[in-house]
Order: structure tokens, then sequence, then C-alpha cells
């Protein structure tokens, strides 16, 4: 029988801090997977840390954010036919003992994109009210446009099946900030989305890019703007995968 080709993508930037311990936890409990960072231009040491630890570093010339440097690991694995993506963060927060049970869940029930969810059950993740009142915003959305119920459409801690890293490969413009958005386009383009309750920490240093107070309220305006472009884009044309 072959193998799983897994590919556990992680987009980095200015992460000297925290992505030697995650690299290393990687290769302790999920060592079948093989390890990408992105580095998003970072300022600091990352790039050094990341070749120290042997690990596959694709550097870009310039801050291209988050997004497009997750899509970045993404047409990695499609031109390097991976089987499967693991979406992870560089700052920890992402546990890698815990992407086996969205790997586990997705070989069982045969989905293409399955959500490590920090709030399917309570398993103790300290979120912020603000956000936790964002994520139960979306999933109501979500609920409404496509009558599918996702708890943590905004985790970026996310498996994907071969089809999807296809297609998020082939994205012209990739969304600047793909978490609700693009479970939306997936569900109303036929996509079976699962999720699986996973454990998830804090950030112990470093700064996150949802820091502050203007970066929080551009992220929800964004991802509220950008569903309801999906939703009338998709209006009345619901498409089969």
């Amino acid at each position: 029988m072959k193998k799983d080709k897994i590919l556990i993508v992680i987009p980095a930037y200015n992460e000297a801090e925290n992505i030697e311990k995650v690299i290393k936890e990687i290769k302790k409990d999920f060592k079948s997977a093989d390890v990408l960072v992105v580095n998003d231009c970072s300022t600091d040491d990352t790039e050094n840390i990341v070749r120290k630890n042997k690990v596959k570093c694709i550097t870009n010339v310039f801050n291209m954010r988050y997004a497009m440097a997750v899509q970045t690991g993404i047409k990695y694995a499609y031109f390097n036919d991976y089987d499967y993506v693991i979406q992870m963060d560089a700052d920890g927060q992402h546990i890698a003992s815990e992407a086996w049970k969205m790997y586990d869940q997705m070989k069982k029930n045969n989905a293409d994109i399955v959500i490590g969810s920090r709030y399917l059950k309570d398993l103790g993740y300290p979120c912020p009210l603000f956000r936790r009142i964002g994520t139960k915003m979306f999933e109501i959305l979500i609920k409404i446009f496509t009558g599918k119920k996702i708890v943590d459409p905004l985790s970026g801690f996310q498996c994907l099946n071969k089809e999807v890293i296809k297609r998020y490969s082939h994205i012209g413009n990739y969304p600047e900030f793909p978490d609700a958005n693009l479970v939306i386009e997936m569900l109303l383009n036929g996509f079976k989305i699962e999720e699986v309750p996973v454990k998830m920490r804090i950030r112990e240093s470093g700064v996150s890019m949802h820091s502050g107070i203007i970066k929080p309220i551009k992220y929800m305006a964004t991802q509220f703007y950008t569903c309801i472009v999906m939703v009338v884009k998709y209006a009345g044309k619901r498409v089969k995968k």
C-alpha cells in the first residue's frame, strides 16, 4: 500500500523565539510528515534557525503576508505531489500531536478539509472575548448561508486533501485572511468540511499578526465583507465539486 505523503506547512514571520520548539515538536510527535517553513522575509533569525534544524525552507524576497505564505506552501505541496497538507502556525499555538486527530478523521470520513476546533469541546483554550464573539458570528453566517455548522471557522489549524491542495494552489486572488470566507466557498462548491476538537496553546512570545486594536477590527471587517462576496458570487449557482 502506498504511504501517504504529508506536508506540514508553517508560514513564519519573525518567529525566531518559537520556531525551533515547533519544529522539534513536529519531529517528535508527527515524524512521518515532511515539514516546510515559508519564511515570509523575516528580519530576525527565523531562517537560520529553520535551516539549522534541517527543515525545508522557502524564503520570500519580500513580505507577502500570511495568506500568500500559506498558499506558497500549498503550491509547493501541489507541485511535489503531496497527498495531504497540514497547516500549522509558527507561534507554538498548534500542537503537533493534535494534528493526528485531523488526519485520522479525514481518512476515516473521507473529508476534504478537517478543521482543528478550539470550541467543539471545552479543552481549556483561553480565547479572548472579542475573538470568541467574532467566531460565533461567523459560525452563524456559515450556518445561514450553507446550512453547515462550523464551530471554529477562524482556526488556521487544518488538514487538506489532494483535491483541496490543487484548488487552493490555483486560486489567483487568494484571500488576505483565508478563514471563514474560504469555508463558505468550499462548502458552496460541494466540498466536505468537518471539525475535530483539538487542544491549543496561547502564544508564549513574539507578536501576533492580530495584535492591538486596529488589526482585529480590520480582520473581522474583512472576513465579513469577503463572506458576503462569496455568498453573492455563488448565489443560485451551487456547484458540485
